[in-house]
């Protein structure tokens, strides 16, 4: 795809989700029915009606184009070019009336992204970038912080949904951060964890067990930028892979070094 036609489709999508997500702004304060996909994964009928809503104007947009979406939307997985889109990114965040979520959607070309928008309505703020042509805010170009020391870093993580059960569950990673780094938070949207350190907020960002949606187009966002994002161990990140460290690229291998420690110390 030219980059005539990436600009194009950069500007749709924009527009799709300034729709769709003042849609869902202005549907915050209702009721929402809410159906749980396992005990603290759940769902609600603006996450579908958000879907229904961009997946008929991709479709109609790009009718030969592929797209995976996080509720249960699969069509043309093996076409070269595909949309993946999460629809409502913080879902138990929006349920409980916590503004903190987004609307996500990327761009992936041959198995690589080349688009990428993620849309914060309660904000008004749109992260967006194309591949190799920079990242922006409300279309003013945005670079990753330049803190060198984790000691003076502000960190972002999630924690998988999978927590109650599972033992890889993140929270030794969290404690071995929490007495290094000058703070962490936890916001529930991985997609603006990504842009948030994209733009220096967070000097750094990790997290496991996401999915595709979740992580495409703020992983765009974040090297666009000028971040570094790979595995734990610092391979090449893929967002079908268990493991994301996004970062400013100052602080990445301090980063990588906490993360090899399996337990819970207080120092390295």
């Amino acid at each position: 795809m030219s980059t005539t036609n990436l600009k194009k489709s950069l500007t749709f999508i924009v527009d799709l989700a300034h729709k769709v997500g003042d849609y869902l702004y202005r549907s915050a304060n209702k009721k929402k029915h809410i159906y749980h996909k396992s005990e603290i994964d759940l769902v609600t009928q603006f996450d579908k009606k958000s879907q229904d809503l961009i997946v008929t104007a991709l479709t109609k947009e790009f009718p030969y184009s592929g797209i995976l979406s996080e509720e249960d939307i699969s069509r043309n997985l093996d076409a070269s070019v595909k949309w993946i889109v999460d629809p409502l990114d913080g879902t138990t965040n929006f349920a409980h009336g916590l503004p903190i979520w987004a609307i996500s959607i990327a761009l992936e070309l041959d198995g690589k992204i080349a688009l990428g928008i993620v849309y914060d309505p309660t904000r008004r703020e749109m992260f967006s970038a194309i591949k190799d042509a920079g990242a922006f805010l409300n279309k003013k170009k945005i670079k990753a912080s330049k803190i060198k020391r984790l000691g003076q870093s502000l960190l972002v993580t999630g924690f998988p949904y999978d927590i109650r059960k599972a033992k890889n569950n993140n929270l030794n990673h969290f404690g071995n951060f929490a007495v290094r780094a000058q703070a962490v938070r936890r916001l529930g949207s991985a997609a603006l964890d990504l842009c948030y350190t994209a733009c220096g907020r967070f000097d750094g960002y990790w997290e496991l067990k996401l999915s595709p949606w979740d992580q495409a187009a703020g992983s765009l966002i974040l090297k666009e930028a000028g971040g570094r994002i790979t595995d734990f161990k610092g391979k090449n990140f893929n967002i079908y892979g268990d493991e994301v460290l996004g970062t400013n690229g100052l602080i990445h291998r301090q980063m990588m070094k906490v993360l090899k420690i399996s337990d819970c110390r207080l120092r390295i």
